[in-house]
């Protein structure tokens, strides 16, 4: 795949976006559909949003249960970008009109204190401890533009970054360190009343595992996960898609909960 063809793929998803197309295979236009020509179109889209003002401010990690990988036919997670205009603090709000079909996610956010940069051995979750300065509940929001989910394929979800749509970011934990990231129960809400639930430990068996697993990504990728960069790790609940009014929070245990409203 060459450059043109790139950014031509990235273009095309960047309007399709911004006019809440239908979403639909951008596969068929390209004859290796592979993960790294999909990597090569989420550069140029970053690229192109760079280049707007944007700013990376996150990472997500997309694809942390083994169900999901399967299901997309890959054996380990995803990646995408996120952008400093699509952070906001909780309590959040959200118009559901400026979107086709938006999803939340119920994750921890991690948020690094030093630079992960390519080193002598990979990442690791141990590794990884050290760097941390803080964590966050959070919720993404997802964009999938009412797409036909009998019909992914890992080379759209990357190209496409993932889906994100942006990032509600709770207050952080007042010490994480003595924070049970394996087993604290998580908890959604949905207008007072709980729709689903989980553990800390349900996206790769632990948030650093998601963390380490990106950094060692974008060290591949001649990326790096920055200081002050924070990284989505993934649910730990099943996805929601919202309705106008309903008022949505995610705890986890008693330690900090994030909220949003919609509208």
């Amino acid at each position: 795949m060459n450059e043109q063809e790139r950014i031509g793929i990235a273009t095309s998803f960047i309007e399709e976006l911004e006019t809440k197309a239908q979403h639909h295979t951008l596969a068929d236009r390209v004859d290796d559909p592979s993960l790294d020509n999909a990597y090569l179109v989420q550069d140029a889209f970053i690229d192109i949003m760079v280049g707007r003002g944007e700013q990376i401010v996150a990472w997500k990690v997309a694809l942390t249960s083994k169900a999901m990988q399967e299901f997309c036919g890959v054996d380990h997670p995803l990646s995408g970008a996120v952008f400093d205009s699509r952070v906001q603090p909780s309590p959040g709000q959200v118009v559901l009109g400026e979107h086709r079909h938006l999803g939340l996610e119920c994750e921890i956010a991690v948020q690094l204190g030093s630079d992960l940069k390519a080193g002598e051995t990979p990442h690791t979750r141990e590794s990884i401890r050290a760097a941390v300065d803080k964590c966050y509940p959070a919720f993404e929001l997802i964009e999938d533009r009412d797409a036909d989910y009998d019909q992914l394929n890992p080379f759209d979800s990357v190209s496409e970054n993932a889906w994100n749509a942006g990032v509600v970011l709770g207050s952080p934990f007042a010490t994480w360190q003595d924070l049970d990231l394996v087993n604290t129960p998580t908890v959604l809400e949905v207008n007072g009343e709980v729709l689903g639930s989980g553990q800390t430990g349900d996206a790769l068996g632990h948030p650093f595992e998601a963390v380490a697993w990106l950094a060692n990504h974008l060290n591949e990728r001649g990326r790096s996960i920055q200081a002050g960069e924070f990284v989505m790790t993934g649910s730990t609940v099943i996805t929601y898609f919202p309705q106008v009014a309903d008022q949505v929070k995610f705890s986890v245990g008693s330690h900090g909960s994030v909220e949003l409203a919609c509208s």
